[in-house]
């Protein structure tokens, strides 16, 4: 009997990597059993004696996540050796951005072992605003991510945002590229109504890309209300959940984003997800919670049209009940077509 190993990303409890870590086994393991398919899940998890604080203004700890991926490559290597792996084996990454990829690759055909890869681009070099984007412009960063996507079979993104973007930086047709939506299907069911409050969050990393001046500038012009930076508070996951259900806004003006998970959050706990027209909110937001990209395309840009960015937060408050309204059928789109991993194990099961 074949099998699909998850290699993971460590997790993070303030990240979503926290409830990956027991719901992505979980889904695939009842996909496999609702559809009679003859595989064994098994997760290849990677050290857990590394730093639990993020490096300031990223997703994860950049010195541990080595540590914990370097570790991954110990256990897949002596899987081989042992001949524990088989042709025909699946291999899923949660994070494309992992060395082990070429290393796997490596050893497969060398060994004539053929199996497949999957993995999720979260971001990276391609995109000029993200992380690793914004900090290395060196060519290797960029010679190692194109190995990557022509060492993996499937690469899967968020959106078509990004997928475009991918291959305008690479220009690579022979890449396959997929769109899914992420494995989150959890989060429909984990997050609740409460009392609302004139609370305005803004629920992102403070990170340049993410322009958090931007919401303390609109904190200070708008003092009836209560802007709250998430991050500054050091919230445990339920806290940031309470606080989101008490939300009448999550705000953004993000110059990168995968796939906005906290603005979906935000709106299935009853908040108004106020984002600018551009990346891959373009295509996940109906245009009642969109305004223009060029009010935020920059701190100089926002001041232009700061007045228009206080009013429209202003009315959204005052009009909260009708707006409101709306969020249901936006958070069924999202649940369907962004937050729903159905393309990605139909592929992965029979690609």
């Amino acid at each position: 009997m074949n099998k699909i190993w998850i290699v993971d990303l460590e997790a993070v409890d303030t990240r979503y990597t926290g409830q990956w870590k027991t719901w992505i086994p979980k889904l695939i393991r009842e996909y496999a059993n609702d559809n009679g398919l003859p595989y064994i899940v098994e997760t290849i998890e990677g050290s857990d004696n590394i730093p639990v604080a993020t490096t300031p203004g990223a997703f994860l700890n950049f010195g541990g996540t080595n540590v914990y991926k370097s570790s991954q490559m110990m256990k897949i290597a002596n899987m081989f050796c042992k001949g524990d792996i088989k042709s025909g084996d699946i291999f899923l990454y949660t994070d494309a951005w992992n060395p082990t990829i070429i290393q796997l690759k490596y050893m497969s055909q060398l060994l004539e072992i053929p199996i497949k890869i999957h993995a999720l681009w979260h971001a990276g070099n391609y995109d000029e605003n993200d992380f690793l984007g914004r900090l290395i412009k060196d060519r290797w960063v960029r010679d190692f991510e194109s190995s990557l996507a022509h060492a993996i079979d499937y690469n899967w993104f968020a959106s078509d945002y990004h997928i475009q973007m991918f291959r305008a930086r690479y220009g690579y047709e022979n890449v396959y590229c997929f769109r899914t939506g992420w494995p989150m299907e959890y989060l429909k069911d984990t997050l609740t109504y409460s009392q609302k409050e004139n609370i305005i969050v803004f629920p992102h990393r403070i990170a340049p890309e993410k322009q958090v001046q931007i919401f303390k500038d609109l904190a200070r012009e708008l003092p009836e209300f209560d802007f709250v930076v998430c991050q500054e508070e050091k919230l445990t996951k339920a806290e940031y959940h309470q606080l989101l259900g008490k939300a009448k806004i999550v705000f953004s003006a993000n110059l990168q984003e995968t796939l906005g998970i906290s603005c979906y959050e935000g709106a299935l706990a009853g908040a108004l997800p106020m984002v600018p027209d551009r990346l891959s909110y373009s295509e996940m937001y109906t245009t009642q919670f969109k305004y223009p990209s060029e009010w935020t395309e920059s701190y100089e840009n926002f001041l232009v049209y700061k007045t228009d960015l206080i009013k429209l937060i202003r009315n959204w408050i005052s009009s909260y009940d009708d707006r409101a309204k709306d969020l249901h059928k936006l958070t069924n789109k999202l649940h369907t077509e962004f937050f729903s991993s159905s393309s990605l194990l139909k592929v992965l099961f029979n690609g």
